[in-house]
C-alpha cells in the first residue's frame, strides 16, 4: 500500500508542471487554475506551457495569467509538437520532479502530491494514473464504454482504473529529473506516441514505472468516428515508428490491430483462400457485438450497436495507420541515433 504524506511530513521535493499547448483558448485558462488549486506546496511548484505559437488567445491569456501568479512561465515551441515543446520544458525546468500534463484533462486537486508521494514510497522512474475516461456527449460515453473492453484497448492496465502495480506505460507520468539525464527527452519529430516511446527507453535502460490507483486524472475521449479514425491512424503510424527506432516494442499489444488488418487483406487478395472470408468476418462481428453488448449496456442499450461500430474504427484505423507508417519510416527514417539528454540542473525554484 502506498504511504501518504501527513501535516507532519516534511514536503521539500520542487516540481515543475510541464504542459504543451497550441490554440487552447477555450482550455488553458481552467486548466491553469486546476494546477494552482493542487493542495502541494505552492511554493514548490512553477508552471512551464510551451506554446505552439497559437494563432488564437492562448499567448494572451498566458500573459495575463502569469502577470498575477509569477511561477507561471510560456515557453516558445516553434516545432509545433507536443514531444518537441516537452523537452524544451524539461530543459528549462527547475524541479526535481517532471509533471506532464495535458491541457485537456480534468485533475484530482491531490494530484500532484499522489505523483510526489508515490515516486517516493515505489523508487519508481515514472509514475501516473489510469487514462480514465469522460464524456459529455453520447457518441463519448459509447466510446468510454468501447474503451473499458480488452478488445478496445488490447488489456493495457494504465486503462483501468482498478489495476496498480508496476507496468509498461502510464497516462501522461510523473519523472524523477534524473531520468532525461539517463535515457534522454521525448523524441521531438514523434507526432503520436512519444510517451510510450520514452516509457520503453526507460525499461530497457534498467528503470521502472509504477501505476497508481490513487493518481486521478481524467481526460474527454474524440466525439466522432472520423475524428477516431483519424486519431488511431495517428497512433498505428506513431507506434509502427517507435518499433522501427528501438526495434521492439515491450509486449505485442501494439501491433495486434496491424496483423489483423494485414491478415484480412491476404484473405482478400488470396482468391483460394476466399471460402474462408464468411467464417472470418462471421467470428469477428460475432466476437465484436457481443463485447459491445456486455460493455455497451452500461450506459444504455441505445449505445451497444454505437459501441459495435467503434471497435472495427480502432482496430482497422490502427492497423492501416502501422502499415503507413512502416512504409513512411523504412524510406525516410527521421529520428536521431541517440536521443538528446538534459544536463545537471543549473535554476532553483523560488518561493513565492
Amino acid at each position: 500500500m502506498i504511504g501518504t504524506m501527513t501535516p507532519e511530513t516534511p514536503v521539500t521535493t520542487t516540481v515543475t508542471i510541464a504542459m504543451p499547448a497550441y490554440n487552447e483558448e477555450h482550455y488553458i485558462e481552467a486548466c491553469i487554475a486546476s494546477v494552482q488549486a493542487q493542495d502541494y506546496p505552492r511554493e514548490l511548484i512553477e508552471i512551464l506551457v510551451a506554446d505552439g505559437r497559437s494563432t488564437d488567445r492562448t499567448r494572451d491569456i498566458l500573459a495575463r495569467l502569469a502577470h498575477s501568479d509569477p511561477r507561471i512561465k510560456m515557453v516558445d515551441n516553434p516545432e509545433r509538437l507536443q514531444a518537441a515543446g516537452l523537452g524544451k520544458l524539461v530543459k528549462a525546468a527547475a524541479g526535481d520532479v517532471i509533471v506532464r500534463m495535458d491541457v485537456h484533462c480534468e485533475y484530482a486537486s491531490d494530484y500532484v502530491r499522489k505523483c510526489v508521494e508515490t515516486l517516493a514510497q515505489t523508487g519508481a522512474d515514472n509514475v501516473g494514473g489510469a487514462q480514465r475516461s469522460k464524456a459529455h456527449t453520447f457518441f463519448q460515453r459509447a466510446l468510454c464504454a468501447a474503451l473499458t473492453s480488452p478488445l478496445g484497448v488490447g488489456g493495457a492496465s494504465y486503462r483501468s482504473s482498478e489495476s496498480e502495480g508496476f507496468v509498461d506505460t502510464v497516462f501522461l507520468g510523473a519523472f524523477r529529473r534524473k531520468v532525461f539525464e539517463t535515457v534522454g527527452l521525448w523524441d521531438p519529430k514523434a507526432i503520436t506516441n512519444e510517451d510510450t516511446e520514452l516509457n520503453q527507453r526507460i525499461l530497457e535502460s534498467g528503470g521502472t514505472i509504477f501505476l497508481s490507483k490513487e493518481i486521478v486524472v481524467h481526460y474527454y475521449p474524440r466525439d466522432s468516428l472520423q475524428t477516431l479514425a483519424k486519431q488511431y491512424f495517428k497512433y498505428g503510424r506513431g507506434r509502427a515508428r517507435t518499433l522501427l527506432k528501438l526495434g521492439r516494442f515491450t509486449n505485442i499489444r501494439p501491433a495486434l490491430p496491424f496483423f489483423m488488418v494485414a491478415g484480412g487483406t491476404v484473405l482478400l487478395a488470396t482468391p483460394p483462400l476466399w471460402p474462408i472470408v464468411p467464417a472470418a468476418l462471421a467470428t469477428y462481428a460475432l466476437a465484436t457485438g457481443a463485447e459491445a453488448v456486455r460493455v455497451g449496456r452500461s450506459v444504455g442499450k441505445n449505445a451497444i450497436p454505437t459501441v459495435w461500430t467503434i471497435f472495427p474504427v480502432l482496430h482497422i484505423s490502427h492497423g492501416l495507420g502501422f502499415a503507413a507508417g512502416l512504409w513512411q519510416y523504412l524510406r525516410s527514417p527521421d529520428w536521431p541515433a541517440e536521443p538528446e539528454k538534459l544536463g545537471p540542473k543549473k535554476v532553483q525554484l523560488r518561493a513565492v
